[in-house]
């Protein structure tokens, strides 16, 4: 008998990929997962799922089945929510929140105060990356990204434009020879992202304006640059929220190299409605007005 509860183990195994992190999320064993499925296609009559070495990934009668999963979940969620906020009046809940390991860690983690401050019921978890697959798992309520993804089952919004620049600490420079141009950077330490790992498409486009093959340092993460550039190891690209604030840090070549980029705001379509999730979007914009080296949407200039 077809039962809308078998809805959530298409939906947790088509965004997982496998039986076993599946069955981590909904809390059951992996048999009930396997089963679960079996009882949804027979009642479908036909396979959702094809089972391969990479992992369990959906047929086109899997993919035409999950909007109407969604749906159910969505209306679930909804109801959850205002039951849960009715009694109180306040907000409570866990917000899941992906974001690149830059604004993650240097704008919204020092900006979460708010959230407890005006929601002290919501509890959140931030969890940051610097891959173009950041969204595609959906594990998440909303999320910040460098690219745009499809829209297909998100809604997405520009978040903010922002700036890259070259910063070195005053004790490099000091002891460094001169730099005028870019062919200057040639007799510097340059510090950038692992190439094997750079999959983003706005940062690959930034590495363009370097000189080849002149990247001496690599860590894969914009700590790794911020801490290299701060204790004098080299020249780096940082996003200016990170370099401005930093009194040691001086732009390097300030007037010839600037790369504008764009954060997304990505939503799952089945959870915008949540107003847990509305009310961490709102302390989300009032982050980014409140940097001065953010730009919100209408501010200064647009890079797409």
């Amino acid at each position: 008998m077809f039962t809308a509860d078998n809805m959530r183990f298409l939906l947790e195994l088509s965004r997982t990929g496998r039986i076993v992190d599946a069955a981590k999320r909904l809390d059951v064993d992996q048999t009930t997962v396997s089963r679960r499925i079996t009882r949804l296609e027979k009642d479908m009559g036909a396979r959702l799922f094809d089972r391969g070495s990479s992992g369990w990934q959906l047929t086109e009668a899997g993919r035409r089945l999950v909007p109407y999963a969604e749906a159910v979940e969505s209306t679930l969620l909804a109801a959850l929510d205002a039951t849960s906020s009715a009694g109180s009046g306040s907000l409570h809940g866990t917000v899941r929140i992906l974001t690149p390991d830059g604004f993650g860690a240097y704008v919204l983690v020092p900006g979460l105060g708010m959230v407890r401050d005006r929601h002290p019921g919501l509890f959140t978890e931030l969890r940051t990356s610097t891959t173009h697959d950041l969204v595609t798992g959906r594990d998440f309520d909303l999320a910040v990204t460098l690219e745009r993804p499809s829209p297909r089952s998100v809604s997405v919004s520009k978040l903010a434009n922002y700036d890259l620049r070259l910063y070195a600490s005053r004790r490099y420079l000091d002891s460094h020879s001169a730099i005028e141009a870019l062919d200057d950077l040639e007799d510097h330490t340059l510090v950038w992202y692992v190439n094997a790992i750079l999959d983003v498409e706005p940062l690959r486009r930034l590495e363009r304006l370097l000189p080849k093959d002149r990247a001496h340092v690599q860590t894969n993460n914009i700590t790794g640059h911020y801490q290299a550039v701060r204790y004098g190891v080299g020249i780096a690209p940082l996003p200016t929220y990170i370099g401005n604030a930093d009194p040691d840090l001086v732009p390097v070549l300030p007037d010839k190299f600037v790369a504008e980029r764009t954060y997304w705001l990505v939503v799952p379509r089945e959870l915008a409605r949540l107003a847990r999730v509305q009310a961490v979007i709102e302390v989300l914009l009032d982050i980014v007005s409140e940097n001065p080296d953010l730009r919100a949407p209408g501010q200064g200039g647009d890079s797409r």
